[in-house]
């Protein structure tokens, strides 16, 4: 019998765990089961207790005072752990029937998502048939004030492709805290970040604002990466953000869903499209969200 889940990601201070909560709400309020289980070994408060939580097994203080490890080296050492001692979860999970969705909290470090094979491999066991086999979906959150920083904004769509690609199950990315930017971002320039577009960076505010300050902006085409003048103005430093964005726009594979968690309606959207995913209802369709609930009133 297969089991649901999703596998909540992104880096720190992007909402993981809020969304986890307002998700749960969800479900509860709409007669649904949830499973919530916390693989984040140093995060300490939640609004809803995890029904499994990894610092029943190992925490990252421990790890940090008994093998002198940084923060970053000893959540990969957690993760090893665990790695080596799944029957923390298949113990947990392996009664849980299909009624159940089950919510993975993951932490914020990027490491795990990008260059260290220690998430796919866990992925693997959780997907594989015959044994927890749970059709699994990752939401990718993203928080939505990047969106105010081109720069930053590309490079978090590039490490959301990079977990996509790492993980290789049904995934789909957030823009999360969008009731954060409400009225920092017109409705019309918002619809640009949803998908990736390389002339977000043509129009960079910051590169307006330094020319409206009289400062000497530049062109990164003719910039010479080693050209220690060209990487002290920042020409350098565009010509790699425009040969980022131009990688996301070339595989278009990164696309963004917008997130208010104060927003029932929003939440229910979001997990409409998890739905689809791991095909909890064959027959439902992704429950699209009107653009005027995200955005500022029109003058």
């Amino acid at each position: 019998m297969s089991k649901y889940g999703v596998m909540v990601m992104g880096p720190a201070g992007a909402g993981k765990v809020g969304f986890c909560a307002s998700l749960i709400t969800h479900l509860q309020l709409n007669r649904r089961s949830a499973f919530y289980v916390n693989l984040d070994p140093a995060a300490e408060s939640f609004e809803h207790t995890p029904d499994l939580d990894i610092k029943d097994l190992i925490s990252l203080e421990d790890v940090m005072d008994e093998m002198k490890l940084g923060p970053n080296g000893g959540l990969i050492y957690c993760f090893e752990f665990l790695m080596e001692n799944l029957d923390f979860l298949t113990e947990a999970l392996d009664s849980l029937t299909e009624e159940y969705l089950i919510i993975f909290d993951m932490p914020g470090q990027i490491e795990l998502y990008t260059h260290i094979p220690i998430l796919p491999t866990l992925v693997k066991f959780l997907t594989t048939p015959g044994a927890l086999d749970i059709r699994l979906c990752a939401a990718y959150l993203l928080e939505a004030t990047f969106v105010v920083d081109r720069a930053k904004y590309f490079a978090g769509s590039l490490s959301a492709m990079s977990a996509m690609i790492m993980l290789e199950v049904p995934h789909i990315n957030i823009l999360s805290k969008m009731d954060l930017v409400k009225n920092q971002v017109r409705k019309k320039d918002l619809k640009k970040f949803i998908t990736p577009d390389t002339s977000l960076l043509v129009d960079d505010p910051a590169d307006l604002a330094r020319k409206k300050a009289g400062e000497d902006i530049p062109d990164e085409q003719y910039a010479d990466p080693q050209d220690k003048n060209a990487m002290m103005s920042g020409a350098s430093f565009k010509r790699l953000n425009t040969a980022v964005a131009q990688l996301l726009e070339t595989f278009a594979m990164v696309s963004y869903l917008k997130l208010d968690c104060t927003d029932e309606d929003s939440v229910g959207s979001i997990l409409s499209y998890i739905d689809d995913c791991i095909q909890y209802h064959e027959a439902q369709e992704p429950r699209e969200l009107k653009d005027e609930e995200f955005d500022e009133p029109e003058e």
